[in-house]
């Protein structure tokens, strides 16, 4: 099967997220058939839930969509490196490939802080490709904050 990317859709709810008032982050799941199950922007002021991130908004919905907690073959597109919570269910879920887009070394959980993947109690680890919509992902983030301070 041929390589298409889902990012773009992941930026279009970034950009929605960041309209709502909340943090700039759009995630997508991708069938292992290449379809959109799922996609959803963080959510986390708008629900009053800490745990209300764009990749478990869209984890959650995906696995309800399939009347499964696994998502076995199936990727997920997401605008910034995945927190440890998020990483952790993104373990949980079995998915098999993340794209990120902006790095985070603050809070990221994969390739910055918990390298959630790299730990031996890690149930799971997806492939993970980085950079994919980089830049539109920091701009989108960096705008957000600015207008805030």
């Amino acid at each position: 099967m041929e390589f298409r990317s889902f990012m773009v859709q992941a930026l279009e709810e970034a950009r929605a997220a960041g309209a709502r008032g909340e943090v700039p982050v759009g995630a997508v799941v991708v069938s292992p058939e290449g379809q959109i199950v799922a996609r959803d922007g963080n959510r986390t002021r708008a629900l009053a839930d800490p745990t209300a991130h764009a990749e478990v908004l869209a984890i959650r919905a995906a696995c309800a969509a399939a009347g499964s907690e696994r998502l076995v073959g199936h990727d997920l597109y997401v605008t910034l490196e995945p927190c440890a919570m998020c990483a952790a269910a993104i373990a949980a879920a079995r998915i098999a490939r993340v794209y990120y887009g902006a790095s985070d070394p603050k809070s990221g959980g994969v390739a910055h802080g918990a390298r959630v993947f790299s730990h031996a109690q890690s149930h799971h680890a997806p492939e993970v490709y980085d950079g994919i919509g980089a830049r539109e992902a920091e701009d989108l983030l960096k705008e957000f904050f600015a207008a805030r301070r």
